[in-house]
């Protein structure tokens, strides 16, 4: 009988591997890039928390604080017929699609009044008869 002589092993098994599947050495990377590699690879439930070193949070810009407006409160005497035009103003800007408080409109009053000319101004006054001011006397 003659002997027969196993060929080795490995050098066989080194012929019949593909060059392409051979592990190459990869260059270090962040972990942040390997926990995203990872997430693309194997999509999970929970999302990943969106830490990394690389980003920083910015903080939100806060607009100026506008400082708050101090309120006067004043009391006055107006006859009840010039009284009765705030309810009749009330209606015609709800109609509108736009309701108004009294106070609102006394200050848009205002505003008119001081957006018009010295001689408007003089006519628009010219209009309004002096009343006596104060509190009625009691009986």
């Amino acid at each position: 009988m003659s002997k027969i002589t196993p060929k080795p092993v490995a050098a066989a098994s080194a012929a019949v591997k593909p060059t392409s599947a051979a592990p190459a050495k990869k260059a270090p990377v962040s972990k942040a890039v390997a926990v995203k590699a990872t997430a693309i690879a194997t999509p999970s439930k929970k999302p990943l928390p969106a830490k990394s070193a690389a980003v920083k949070k910015v903080a939100p810009v806060k607009a100026p604080k506008v400082p708050k407006l101090k309120m006067e409160r004043d009391s006055f005497t107006m006859p009840k017929t010039e009284y009765a035009q705030f309810a009749v103003l009330k209606d015609r800007l709800v109609k509108l699609g736009q309701p108004a408080k009294k106070s609102e409109l006394l200050r848009a009053g205002i505003m008119q009044l001081a957006a018009m000319t010295d001689a408007a101004l003089k006519a628009a006054m010219a209009k309004v008869p002096t009343i006596k001011t104060g509190r009625p006397n009691k009986k």
